[in-house]
C-alpha cells in the first residue's frame, strides 16, 4: 500500500485544531450508548445543515476525467470510469451522519452502489481483512472489511436526489454511517483490499482506528 497522506499540504488551523483536540481528549464524555435503545450517540448534538470539513483541499474532478480504483487483494482487480460505474446496480439508503467534530444530521438519503455489489464485483481474496480508502486529495482512511460490508455502507454519487456537490467530496464518496464520519472518505478514488492494516491520515494523527460513536471511539488510546 502507498501511503499518499505524508504528500499532503501543510496542515491548516482546523487540521492542527482538531490534532490539539485528539491530545486534549475534547469532547470526551465516558459515556456509551447502544444503537437500538438510543439513536444520538454520547457527546454529539443535532444539526440541520452539513457541515463542510476538509484538509484545505476540495479537488475538482471531471467525470470524463474520474475514475474507481478498486485492487488489492481481490480476484478481479477493476477501474471504473463515470459511465461504467453508472451501470453497476443502483441502491438507495437512508442513514444518519455523525461527525467527530459533535455533530449529527438524521435521515441523509443516499444514491449509489451498495458496498456489498462491489464486493461481489471484484470478490475479496481470504486474505483481505481490510480496507484502505484513497482520496482525490491524497486523504487516507483505513476501515475493517466487515465495517466497508456493512448493510448501509454505500460508494454515494447523490445525496437527497441531487449528485454530491464538490465541497462534500462528490463526485464520489464513501459512507459507512455506524462509524464516525472521517472513515467515509471524500471525493473517492481507489478501495484497496489489504491482509494488514494500516492507518490514515487521522489514525496518525491522534484519532482512533475504529471510530465507532456509540463507544466514543474518537481519539487513539496509544
Amino acid at each position: 500500500m502507498s501511503d499518499d497522506s505524508n504528500d499532503l499540504p501543510e496542515a491548516n488551523k482546523l487540521t492542527r485544531t482538531k490534532q490539539k483536540w485528539a491530545r486534549e481528549g475534547r469532547f470526551l464524555t465516558g459515556k456509551t450508548s447502544r444503537p437500538n435503545s438510543e439513536r444520538l450517540p454520547p457527546g454529539q448534538h443535532l444539526v440541520r445543515d452539513w457541515p463542510v470539513l476538509d484538509l484545505g483541499q476540495q479537488p475538482e474532478i471531471a467525470l470524463d476525467q474520474w475514475r474507481l480504483i478498486i485492487d488489492g487483494a481481490v480476484e478481479h482487480p477493476t477501474t471504473l470510469d463515470w459511465a461504467q460505474f453508472q451501470r453497476e446496480p443502483s441502491s438507495v439508503k437512508t442513514s444518519d451522519i455523525h461527525c467527530v467534530t459533535t455533530w449529527s444530521r438524521y435521515d441523509n438519503r443516499w444514491t449509489g452502489v451498495s458496498t456489498h455489489d462491489l464486493l461481489d464485483l471484484v470478490m475479496p481474496t481470504p486474505e483481505a481483512q481490510f480496507v484502505i480508502l484513497h482520496s482525490y486529495d491524497r486523504y487516507t482512511t483505513n476501515i475493517t472489511l466487515a465495517d466497508f460490508a456493512s448493510e448501509d455502507a454505500i460508494v454515494a454519487h447523490s445525496w437527497e436526489g441531487k449528485p454530491l456537490t464538490r465541497e462534500h467530496g462528490g463526485p464520489v464518496r464513501l459512507v459507512v454511517p455506524h462509524l464516525y464520519f472521517w472513515k467515509s472518505a471524500k471525493w473517492l478514488k481507489r478501495i484497496e483490499f489489504v491482509a494488514s492494516d494500516a492507518r490514515g491520515f487521522w489514525e496518525v494523527n491522534g484519532y482512533h482506528n475504529r471510530a465507532d460513536p456509540w463507544k466514543e471511539q474518537r481519539y487513539s488510546n496509544d
